[in-house]
């Protein structure tokens, strides 16, 4: 009864991640491809209540091979701006990457922002791992990401519907790194979306 209760309560806490599973045609994900000329990296994003402090939602930025992130069951692409196939989404430019961390701050969340350099072929690993994971059901993102972490730090990141404790597991990792950005926005987060030029973006 104790485990169906958390479980009802993260569903509930992480009620603003939202699901939907979208398949870009392999083209425009191709035709997207973005490598920033960084090391090999992990980044954690973990989206925190000012007032409660309860995780709302987790996501994973990966520089390998490409860059991409792993947005599960998230809102950020709902517009359509980029090619996504099944919460991964294509062509992250550093604009994109500050769209999307902007999107997430606001008066009423902070971003907890986890960085980890790692090898070339950890980083390629989780790029097929999250392209394999499939459409993340809405409240899940936590556990979609906590699993991917898991397998490629097994004994280190548990399986966890909470964000908070994915990331604070996380942190105990050696070299991971942290920030935190608060912004003071409106909670309507649609403006920075519509601010956004896709096109000057990816030309960036």
């Amino acid at each position: 009864m104790r485990a169906i209760l958390l479980a009802l309560g993260a569903a509930l806490m992480l009620a603003g991640c939202a699901a939907e599973s979208v398949r870009s045609p392999m083209e425009e994900v191709t035709r997207a491809a973005y490598r920033h000329d960084g090391p090999p990296r992990l980044t954690v994003y973990t989206m925190i209540n000012n007032h409660s402090g309860a995780g709302a939602h987790s996501a994973l930025m990966i520089n390998g091979p490409q860059r991409v992130i792993f947005d599960p069951a998230g809102t950020f692409n709902s517009g359509r701006h980029l090619p996504e196939r099944d919460d991964v989404l294509y062509g992250i430019t550093p604009a994109v990457a500050d769209v999307y961390t902007r999107y997430h701050a606001r008066k009423t969340y902070h971003v907890r922002i986890q960085r980890l350099d790692v090898s070339p072929e950890m980083a390629a690993r989780a790029i097929a791992l999250i392209e394999a994971n499939g459409p993340v059901p809405s409240a899940q993102c936590s556990l979609a990401s906590s699993r991917i972490l898991g397998e490629l730090f097994p004994g280190r990141v548990r399986t966890s519907w909470f964000p908070r404790k994915t990331a604070d597991d996380f942190a105990q990792i050696p070299g991971v790194t942290e920030e935190t950005l608060y912004e003071y926005d409106s909670d309507d987060n649609s403006g920075v979306l519509a601010a956004w030029d896709p096109e000057r973006a990816a030309a960036q």
